[in-house]
């Protein structure tokens, strides 16, 4: 019976998992900006004749949602994405949606380490949550100041196939010069970043999948 809030749900894969734990008799909300998104999702919920989920298109900066509704919050590789000097501004959002006692239960790619120039100017490393990717000790910091006493955040110890991601990005990248030296226009490196200096670079060193918890009091 209780109320689930998940933050940059997208198409709500995630928000119909949880519809399914809490029954009924709870709620399954999920926030996204993007509004193909919310409107894939809100599809998906009407062909899945689910009456306890609910998709509402909104900044998680700054959420359409009423204070203390909450019981969890949940999310997953979002907030990374967020700009670092807004960052507090989700996390603030956070305490306000919960209900005293209400949990935070969410995933992200966290620095291990300060993040070299190259990688945090790299634009195809931003939007492969990487660039982004604050510091464990920040996110202590911002659970802090928004309100929360009790943390925890721990190290997934998962791969994160990110030589994977980089042959792809490659291959795109590749693709797309080949098509545009036909054209006559140029290739893509201004966007993608330079990618041929990340070729040997190991990002597991520099970032890895942390799960994070904090609990409002009570």
């Amino acid at each position: 019976g209780e109320t689930v809030v998940d933050l940059g749900c997208g198409a709500g894969f995630d928000v119909f998992n949880v519809a399914n734990k809490v029954g009924a008799s709870g709620r399954a909300i999920g926030v996204d900006m993007n509004k193909d998104m919310i409107f894939k999702a809100r599809d998906l919920a009407a062909k899945s004749g689910k009456s306890n989920v609910e998709f509402v298109q909104t900044q998680i900066t700054n959420i359409a949602l009423d204070s203390g509704i909450a019981d969890c919050i949940i999310s997953n590789c979002v907030i990374n994405l967020v700009p670092e000097e807004e960052k507090q501004l989700v996390f603030n959002e956070m305490f306000r949606l919960l209900k005293p006692g209400g949990r935070v239960a969410i995933s992200d790619i966290l620095a291990k380490k300060p993040l070299p120039a190259r990688i945090r100017s790299n634009i195809a490393l931003y939007v492969g949550c990487v660039a982004g990717a604050s510091q464990v000790a920040e996110y202590e910091r911002y659970l802090s100041a928004a309100g929360f006493k009790d943390t925890l955040i721990t190290d997934s110890g998962s791969d994160l196939k990110f030589s994977t991601y980089l042959d792809v990005l490659n291959q795109d990248k590749r693709e797309m010069d080949s098509c545009r030296s036909h054209s006559g226009t140029n290739g893509c490196s201004s966007c993608c970043g330079s990618l041929s200096q990340l070729e040997n670079e190991d990002l597991n060193e520099w970032v890895a999948s942390f799960k994070i918890y904090a609990i409002k009091a009570l």
